[in-house]
């Protein structure tokens, strides 16, 4: 299937957005695990990934701890990068490049609520990244946080939700002979966007 320029929406999270629903739509298994490097002070890069849990306007939204690696990378650098890789037919790729704030407490909390009770009092046990003598401690902490919330765990201070505001965003979508089609966006001063064909 080729891929050309008038086939994309001249803003690029629109595409990824029409990219993403197709991908869940086909099926394609966890469309939404991506690869998020980031960077500290020390500007040495880490990555992991995260799960998307959204894209619209602002761009591309996850959460986690803001007190995990990647929690003090971003508030030391808020600089960082992403990849969603999809293995399956048609295989595409998006990276993109960009700023990271925190959403509002707000829209946190309304998330939060949607999370399964397991989830969100592994929010309480879980002091991501850091050090823990065995899983026991970590059982430990879940019951504690069970037995003092119950059914209503209410969000740990120290979690919440970042948004990726991209100034650069790339499509890969795989053709034979390894000549893939490629396409960049970058924003322009104006806000805008320009659209370019990358060889592969």
């Amino acid at each position: 299937m080729t891929l050309d320029a008038r086939d994309l929406h001249p803003d690029p999270l629109v595409q990824v957005q029409r990219w993403y629903e197709q991908a869940k739509a086909e099926g394609i298994e966890l469309p939404e695990a991506m690869t998020l490097a980031t960077a500290g002070a020390d500007r040495r890069p880490s990555a992991r990934t995260v799960l998307l849990k959204g894209v619209d306007a602002r761009g591309f939204l996850f959460f986690t701890n803001y007190e995990s690696r990647k929690g003090r990378d971003l508030a030391e650098n808020p600089h960082a990068a992403l990849v969603l890789h999809w293995a399956q037919e048609p295989r595409r790729q998006i990276t993109a490049v960009g700023t990271v704030e925190r959403l509002p407490a707000a829209e946190s909390e309304a998330y939060f609520r949607t999370r399964p009770l397991g989830s969100r009092l592994g929010a309480w046990a879980s002091r991501q990244s850091e050090v823990v003598a065995g899983r026991e401690v970590l059982e430990a902490a879940y019951a504690e946080a069970e037995g003092r919330y119950g059914e209503d765990p209410p969000r740990p201070p120290w979690w919440g939700g970042y948004v990726l505001t991209p100034d650069r965003v790339e499509l890969w979508q795989n053709r034979p002979n390894r000549l893939h089609d490629r396409f960049r966006y970058t924003r322009d001063a104006a806000g805008g966007w320009t659209v370019e064909r990358l060889a592969p």
